[in-house]
C-alpha cells in the first residue's frame, strides 16, 4: 500500500502599508506565501503549487496577485526599513536595549 497526498505551507513574507482595494482604508497588509507540496508516506517531496497573496489587516480582504509582484512588494519592503548599518532597528526614546540594566551605572 502505498500512502500519498498534499500539505500546504504558508509563509508570511512581509508587512506592508497599503490602501485596500477592498475597503479603501489605509492599513497594513500581510504578503503570504502559499506552497502546496506532494508527499510521499508523510513526507513533503516536492512542491507542485505555490501561489502569493495580501491579506489586509483592517477588514481580511485577500488578494492573489503573481509572482512577479510579491516580488516587487517584497523588494520594496526590504527597501523601506529604517535600520543601522548592522541590520538593527533605530533605538527609540526611554527604551533600554536588551541586557543593560536602566537603573544600573
Amino acid at each position: 500500500m502505498i500512502i500519498f497526498g498534499t500539505k500546504g505551507y504558508l509563509y508570511q513574507l512581509a508587512v506592508l502599508t497599503m490602501v485596500c482595494g477592498w475597503c479603501g482604508n489605509p492599513a497594513a497588509h500581510t504578503l503570504r506565501k502559499r506552497v502546496t507540496k506532494f508527499t510521499l508516506f508523510f513526507v513533503p517531496l516536492f512542491p507542485f503549487s505555490t501561489k502569493y497573496a495580501t491579506q489586509c489587516t483592517f477588514c481580511g480582504g485577500e488578494r492573489q496577485i503573481p509572482e512577479e509582484e510579491a516580488n516587487g512588494l517584497l523588494a520594496q519592503a526590504a527597501a523601506g526599513q529604517d535600520g543601522n548599518a548592522y541590520g538593527q532597528a533605530p533605538q527609540q526614546p526611554g527604551v533600554t536595549p536588551p541586557g543593560q540594566n536602566p537603573y544600573q551605572r
